[in-house]
């Protein structure tokens, strides 16, 4: 496509038209020659806000941006509403891919129950691939919005799920040709799959209702780096059982496969809960089929401690994310 805003007739049927209205409170949608969304605020509620980029290296886009972006609105205890997209196309883009990206990312709202607000498309040369700047915007009651500074030594720190999911399943699917030189197709399809579980919206919900006081939504930098941010946004130290975080098989192989470690690699699809009573949280995770782990709890002080089978470490600040260095070893 030629450099500049798209056309006006392949934003109309590509992006417009793949869109669908379905919250109430959104008075102002995507449209040619609008500017600015507009949604409908209550009294006592706060609104929350979240802002990511993702490259096109990731495969199906449009549903990645989505859940990536939802996921950093419920570690808030928000419900998302909506998103706004500003994306950035190389000039060799298909206008079907363009039309793809924003059919998976209006599909994943439908299933989160939030909406495409708006933004920009551009077709520029100052990108190599796709890049998605995604705005989210969650709404929530003031009294409820969970604050690192409810948090306090002794309370417990529970994983939702599994560790590493996102990068297992980018991996899986950049890699595979890689993969199949030594594991079956069946765990590569399982691996890719793993997509399917990247959402922590349905994990907020369940946590709050259980009495979580602070969640963090496990991005770049895996859990270790998540663990660093929670004592940094509590002010508490903690300790962490290495043995109970929860991770697939299929991740420990594809990581052990790329010499990276799995607990440094991105992790979308997990959330790190501090609650009260970690027993109670787990098991009402555990009520709606969402697998979770007690691996630890707060202290006093600032120590950040890893124990695994008898030995003790200190955790170390966050690392470059592990996947990175995935992609780029097996590219050399």
């Amino acid at each position: 496509m030629k450099i500049g805003k798209l056309p006006e007739t392949v934003l109309e049927r590509s992006v417009i038209r793949q869109i669908r209205h379905r919250r109430n409170e959104v008075l102002m949608g995507p449209a040619v020659g609008v500017d600015c969304a507009a949604v409908e605020a209550r009294d006592g509620d706060v609104f929350t806000f979240s802002t990511d980029p993702i490259t096109g290296t990731v495969h199906d886009l449009g549903a990645h941006c989505i859940y990536v972006t939802a996921n950093d609105l419920a570690a808030s205890g928000a419900e998302p509403v909506g998103v706004m997209l500003s994306v950035l196309l190389p000039p060799d883009t298909e206008e079907s891919a363009v039309r793809k990206i924003v059919q998976d990312a209006d599909r994943v709202c439908e299933g989160l129950g939030i909406e495409i607000l708006g933004g920009h498309t551009e077709v520029t040369n100052a990108v190599r691939q796709i890049l998605i700047t995604v705005t989210g915007i969650g709404r929530i009651r003031k009294a409820e919005l969970l604050l690192p500074d409810r948090a306090e030594p002794g309370d417990s720190i529970v994983i939702s799920k599994w560790v590493g999911l996102e990068a297992t399943s980018i991996l899986a699917k950049e890699r595979e040709k890689e993969l199949l030189g030594r594991f079956s197709p069946e765990l590569i399809r399982t691996a890719a799959g793993f997509d399917r579980y990247l959402s922590v919206v349905e994990d907020a919900e369940i946590a709050k209702k259980a009495g979580v006081k602070l969640m963090h939504d496990i991005t770049e930098g895996g859990v270790f780096g998540a663990l660093w941010e929670i004592g940094e946004a509590t002010g508490c130290g903690l300790t962490a059982d290495v043995r109970s975080i929860p991770i697939r098989q299929e991740t420990v192989e594809i990581c052990e496969f790329f010499d990276v470690n799995p607990y440094q690699i991105m992790s979308s699809g997990s959330m790190l809960m501090i609650a009260p009573d970690g027993g109670r949280l787990v098991r009402a995770l555990g009520e709606r089929g969402i697998h979770a782990a007690v691996i630890g709890r707060l202290t006093e002080g600032n120590d950040r401690i890893l124990t695994n089978q008898g030995e003790t470490r200190y955790l170390e600040r966050p690392k470059p994310d592990e996947l990175y260095r995935a992609l780029g070893e097996s590219e050399s």
